[in-house]
């Protein structure tokens, strides 16, 4: 009996073991990258682009490498087809390593069900509010929003979109822009407002 989750779009990854974690809980296709091969991989990129025509949803590491990969494939692919799904930084490192990660933090491999399920949960085939909440939040918070909340444009705008991104389990760092797609992908815009206001 498959008792996997099923997602509705295709998951990006960077390596063989995301993949296989992935695989232990999710019924979907699980695309790898081989890390930074996805650079020089003239036949990967046009699987993802062909993958794209669907949509797809990426999800690297949340450490410096993940940043280089998430956007060279914004930069292939159209930015209607690719939702950008973030793991919250958490130090520690993986069963089968013997040292952590460069940066210190856990892969997406690293992750346990319960906070993978809580990543994907807008893409859950199952969950029947999934796509009809994607539809209805996605783009509903806009770059005046952040203006208007100081998320971009003030001195203090980086400190205040970490602290957001640490509201929603994101990593830091985030580009305004970045921040922006991933909040409308697992945020309501009460949710986001409710978020704000904590800010101060």
């Amino acid at each position: 009996m498959n008792d996997r989750i099923k997602i509705s779009l295709p998951i990006i990854v960077e390596g063989k073991y995301d993949k296989s974690t992935l695989l232990s809980i999710f019924d979907t296709t699980v695309v790898t990258l081989g890390g930074f091969g996805i650079f020089n991989s003239k036949e990967k990129q046009a699987l993802i682009k062909k993958l794209a025509l669907g949509g797809i949803i990426v999800l690297t590491d949340s450490d410096g490498a993940g940043k280089q990969i998430r956007s060279f494939l914004n930069g292939i692919v159209p930015k209607d087809k690719i939702y950008n799904l973030y793991i919250p930084k958490i130090e520690g490192k993986e069963r089968r390593k013997s040292s952590p990660s460069k940066e210190g933090y856990l892969g997406v491999e690293g992750m346990s069900r319960e906070e993978l399920v809580r990543i994907l949960s807008p893409f859950i085939l199952n969950n029947r509010d999934s796509g009809e909440r994607l539809a209805k939040t996605r783009e509903n918070i806009t770059k005046v929003d952040f203006y208007r909340d100081k998320l971009t444009g003030f001195d203090n705008s980086s400190l205040r979109r970490d602290e957001l991104a640490r509201l929603f389990d994101l990593p830091s760092g985030m580009t305004p822009n970045a921040l922006l797609d991933a909040l409308n992908i697992i945020a309501t815009r009460e949710e986001y407002t409710e978020a704000v206001k904590k800010l101060g």
